[in-house]
Order: C-alpha cells, then structure tokens, then sequence
C-alpha cells in the first residue's frame, strides 16, 4: 500500500514542475511546447532525486538494523557458549559424583557381606552350643558355662543410643549339662494362665489391684527407614500371687464387666506420666502412648478423677498421648464425645487401635483430636483392603497427612513388610521386630519387685473408693529374669 506521504511528494512534484512550465510559458514568452518539455523534464528530474534520496535513506536504515541483528547474534552466541561451559562443568561433577558414591556403595556393600559372614559364623557357633545343650555332652571341668542372653529391662535414664542390648552368647567351649531348671520367682514374659477360671481371675485382678502389682511394659515406636525410638506404648502387665505376668489380653474384657477398669485405667495414667517425666530427661521429644478403656471415658465419677489428674499434668500433654480403640470412636455417645472435647481443650492428643477395617475419615478424626492411627501391617498389605476400602492402602498415609494424622505401622514382625511399607510412605512402625514389651529398670536400689499394700494405688472407680498414695513413685516393678528359650539354632539352619 502507497503511504501517503509518498502520494503528497508526487503531488508537489508535478505541481514544482507544471508551476515551472506556467512561468516559462508566461513570464519568458517560451511557446506552450517548450514550455511543457521543461516541466518534464524538471518533473524526471525531482522523480529521480527523490528515488535516489528515498534508497539512500532504505539503505541507511537496512544497515542499522542489520548492525543491531549482529549484536544480537553475537550475544545469542556468546550465551549458548556459557551454557556450554556451565554443562560441561555440571556434567564433570555429576560423573564424579556417581563415581564416588559408586565406590561408597561398593565399600558398604563389602561390609554388609563382611558382616553376614559374622553373623553366619555366630549363628553356627550358637547352634553348635545349642545342640550340645539339647544332647546333654559333657564338658571339661574348667570350661565356663555360656549363660543364655536374658531380655535386658529398659533403663529410662540412659540415652537412647547408649541403652545396653541384650547381651550374646559367649562363643566358649562347650558349656557343662545344666540342672533342671527352677521356675524363678518373678518372670519377664508373659505366661498363660490355664486352668482358672473367671471368679479365680477377678480374684487375682482384685488382688493384684490391691497389692500394687499392675506393671508397666514399654514397646518402641520407631521412624521408618532410620529405626530410631520415637515414642513408647505402655503395655499392662498383671502379677498374680506367684509373680506369673498375665497379658491385658486375658483380664481387660472381665476388668471391664467388673467395673475394675476405672481403677486400672487410673492407676496406668499415673504410671505413664511417672515414665514420661523419667524419659524426658534425656529426651523432651519422647512421647508415651496410654491405653484408655471406653468404660472409663464414659464413667462420669472416673473420668472426673481422670481429667483431674491430667489437668495436673497438663504441661506434659504434647508428649501424653491417650489410645483409645476403633471401635470406642465409632460408638461415642454424648457423654462420650464431651469428655473428648475436654481432653483435647486441655491440648491432650489422640490415637486409634485396633482398627480393623480402613473406612477412615480422617477430617472427623482430626476435629476430634486423632493424631496417631496404629494399623496392622497385615491389615496395610492385604490385597484385598484395595477393593473394600475407600482408599487404597498405599495412599493412606498421604491422605492422613493432609489432616495432621500420622500412620503408625504396628505388629511388624519381619523384614519384608518394612520393605513393603516403606512403599507405602509409612513413617512409623512397632513390633516385635523391633523391640518386645519390655519391663522398666527400677528408678534406685530400693525398688521391689513388689509394693507394700500401703502403697498400693486405690484410687476411686465406678466400684471403689479412695485416694492415691503419695508414697507410691515407683514408675513399675521390673521382673526377674527368667529363662530364655532362643531360637538361634533355628536362625543358623536358615542362614
């Protein structure tokens, strides 16, 4: 398209040339044809200037622009050339970098098979003792006898990383035939108890209550993949008249037909605020998880002593956390879910066992004060929970994340489901894999395997009056070590 300043200048130019014409033709009495060759030849004469100008100015403005592309072009080039250089120096240190983690892991990986090879020999070492031992073979009279390794008690004063492991066994000459064994007075697992019935077992519950000889285990809660202890479950333990543990397995239903619960329930709480203050000593982020019955949440005169004791204790309350069951959740009724709120007004956190199915909603749970949900591993990994459930089961800890929930991993009991659940994002876990329940050490040389009657916690229930003793400090009676029946010979056949 013709710019309009081009058209003006033609204009000008034919009105300069036919203005030159008129005054020839006029003024210089040249006739009209001269007069009109000299107009055209005065219009030839601006048309060619003015295309002369017109290329001149094109040609000036085509050299700038050129100019400016150049400088472009070189500063495109010299910036390709420095990403170059920043590439190839990335690329040296990423080659170096897999070179030096390559000879990290082979280092490691030579002494992961050194170890195996320790651990293959012990094994057979051990079995070779344990198949002397089964096989009754003599010894010579001055060989020592190799003492099996006893479950050492949980020594809450030590750090966590300076606590003594159960010691193994010493790889001496074969150990003399041992005498039979004398049950011991005090045992450190649980046994069975057969043959007694429930008017014999709330006997002994009464009993066990009364004498003070409610005991406290503690199972770790460890971070996942770094196995480090986070938290603590107390596990309940009773003794019966012949120091025999009984599992809260085989007494929590009758305990809480009984109406006995409360002041278990009671008793517990004081117990676990006396670990926790021992166990924040060395470490403020330790925390303590205490098993709550549905009884005692809905017990309005227990409850009342519950919240009284805790209100005590509120500045603990971070590091307490109460565990109730699954199915004490799903069945709150409004006494129930009020004395929730209370808990969680006063800044005391929840958790959920024993779950059985994973139909969670975690936005209510978190409303609630559920900070913690404990499944079983089984429970995690069953292909089947992927088709009953609402959410997949390796989504689950991400969606309980989102609502300030953690996962907890619990009854992991091998290698592989660590593995498995690592997958899953787990970063909790519990289990015998881990550590068993074990007892507390005492707090100084004048704690007892038992308590006096006058120290015995009485404190007021659904069925029973009475105030805690003051005198009663002891954070739990450690059990003697009993015999241990390894499986080391096993372990060796399998390596």
């Amino acid at each position: 398209m013709i710019r309009i300043s081009t058209i003006f200048i033609a204009i000008c130019m034919v009105l300069v040339a036919a203005s030159l014409g008129l005054v020839l033709y006029s003024v210089a009495g040249i006739n009209g044809t001269e007069s009109a060759i000299v107009a055209l030849t005065a219009l030839t004469f601006l048309i060619l200037y003015n295309a002369v100008s017109m290329r001149l100015r094109d040609r000036s403005d085509v050299g700038g622009q050129i100019a400016d592309l150049s400088r472009g072009t070189a500063d495109l080039a010299r910036q390709v050339a420095e990403f170059g250089r920043r590439l190839a120096a990335i690329e040296g240190r990423i080659a170096s970098s897999n070179s030096t983690n390559s000879d990290r892991v082979q280092s490691v990986v030579s002494e992961i098979n050194e170890l195996g090879g320790l651990v293959r020999q012990l094994a057979a070492t051990v079995s070779t003792h344990e198949d002397l031992l089964a096989g009754h073979a003599p010894a010579p009279a001055a060989a020592p006898v190799a003492r099996p390794a006893v479950e050492a008690p949980i020594d809450l004063i030590a750090p966590f990383d300076e606590r003594p492991a159960a010691p193994l066994p010493l790889p001496a000459a074969p150990p003399r035939p041992t005498p039979p064994a004398v049950p011991p007075q005090t045992a450190s697992a649980v046994h069975a108890v057969n043959g007694r019935n429930q008017t014999q077992m709330l006997a002994t519950l009464r009993s066990a209550i009364d004498e003070n000889r409610i005991d406290i285990f503690l199972q770790p809660m460890v971070t996942l993949p770094q196995r480090k202890v986070r938290f603590y479950e107390a596990v309940i333990r009773v003794r019966d008249e012949r120091d025999q543990l009984i599992a809260a397995e085989e007494f929590i239903s009758l305990a809480e037909a009984s109406g006995l619960i409360g002041r278990i329930d009671n008793m517990v709480l004081l117990r676990c605020v006396q670990v926790l203050r021992r166990l924040m000593v060395r470490n403020k982020e330790v925390g303590v998880f205490c098993n709550v019955a549905a009884s005692t949440l809905g017990n309005s005169t227990t409850f009342a002593q519950c919240l009284d004791f805790l209100e005590a204790n509120r500045a603990l309350a971070p590091s307490l956390v109460l565990e109730f069951k699954q199915s004490t959740f799903r069945a709150l009724g409004p006494a129930e879910t009020e004395n929730l709120a209370a808990l969680a007004q006063r800044g005391f956190r929840f958790s959920i066992d024993h779950v059985t199915d994973l139909r969670i909603e975690p936005r209510e749970l978190a409303d609630r004060g559920v900070r913690f949900i404990k499944v079983p591993a089984s429970l995690l990994l069953d292909p089947k929970q992927a088709s009953t459930s609402d959410i997949h089961p390796s989504d689950l800890s991400d969606l309980l994340g989102r609502f300030g929930i953690d996962l907890i991993a619990e009854r992991i009991e091998g290698e592989r489901a660590v593995v498995d659940l690592l997958d899953y994002d787990v970063r909790f876990g519990q289990g015998f894999l881990f550590a068993p329940p074990r007892p507390l050490r005492p707090e100084g040389p004048s704690a007892t395997g038992g308590a006096s009657p006058n120290q015995a916690q009485d404190i007021q229930g659904s069925n029973g009056s009475g105030t805690p003793s003051p005198s009663a400090t002891s954070a739990a009676t450690p059990a003697a070590p009993s015999q241990r029946i390894t499986g080391n010979a096993a372990l060796a056949r399998r390596v």
